[in-house]
């Protein structure tokens, strides 16, 4: 009978020590309209006091696959952040611009907001609660 109550008592706590909650939740960005598969997409999450600022708060790349990439950011605690990505076509490091200051490499970020100028923090947010999160992203 002890043998069976000690059994017992070791399932339950080796089941209740690997039940750990997760240290964040998960933000999985998909873009399916890249226009070729030379180089990589850059992905850039940032909360609103980094966002054009300071470096993001978590950097990703991906390779290009038929012109689809996805990656996903892990243990981002809840708030409202902003992703910035853009298609690195050339494998620079750095998004390309013309004399005139036009963008040469595609670009995109959260909620596909149309406008003209440099991105905006509040056309971009979007809240993270305690469930993880998918969004696609359109360049």
């Amino acid at each position: 009978m002890k043998t069976i109550a000690l059994f017992i008592a070791v399932f339950l706590t080796s089941f209740i020590g690997q039940a750990q909650p997760k240290a964040g939740q998960s933000i999985t960005v998909t873009i399916n309209n890249v226009s070729s598969d030379e180089g990589k997409v850059n992905f850039a999450l940032h909360n609103e006091n980094t966002f054009m600022k300071l470096a993001p708060l978590q950097v990703k790349q991906s390779k290009i696959n038929s012109g689809k990439v996805e990656v996903t950011f892990t243990e981002v605690t809840p708030g409202e952040y902003a992703i910035l990505v853009f298609h690195d076509a050339n494998n620079n490091n750095q998004m390309d611009f013309d004399t005139n200051g036009m963008p040469q490499e595609s670009y995109g970020m959260s909620n596909n907001p149309m406008s003209y100028g440099p991105p905006q923090y509040n056309d971009s947010k979007f809240a993270l609660g305690k469930e993880d999160i998918e969004l696609a992203i359109r360049f």
